[in-house]
């Protein structure tokens, strides 16, 4: 599957964006998805994942009860709602899928990829 986010910006501390990500291919709904992200000079960071019914969702703890991750399947797309942004935000967000089964939060687990779009939050 090849993925592909959409929605960055920039936003003040405390405002909200809403970040998509389109995939391409049929098999969409048999991958477990998530989002990363990773700021300059850090490693990329799991934020939240989704299972393939969209059930399963799951958060870093740095973002649960601001981020929401939801999807489609018919319209093969995932989005990530995000408010109550702060500066510790800012980075490059990138969306990714898997087909390996649980509850994954390493990079390592995912196989496809999206390019990132950048999300930068003034204080």
């Amino acid at each position: 599957v090849q993925l592909q986010a959409c929605g960055g910006g920039l936003v003040q501390a405390g405002g909200s964006l809403r970040l998509s990500c389109a995939a391409s291919g049929y098999t969409f709904r048999m991958y477990n998805a998530g989002w990363f992200r990773q700021a300059p000079g850090k490693e990329r960071e799991f934020v939240a994942r989704i299972g393939r019914t969209g059930g399963g969702t799951y958060y870093a703890d740095s973002v649960k009860d601001r981020f929401t991750i939801s999807r489609d399947n018919a319209k093969k797309m995932m989005s990530l709602q995000m408010n109550s942004l702060n500066p510790n935000d800012t980075a490059v967000y990138y969306c990714a899928a898997t087909t390996v089964v649980g509850i994954r939060t390493a990079a390592n687990d995912f196989t496809s990829w999206g390019p990132g779009t950048q999300i930068t939050v003034s204080s």
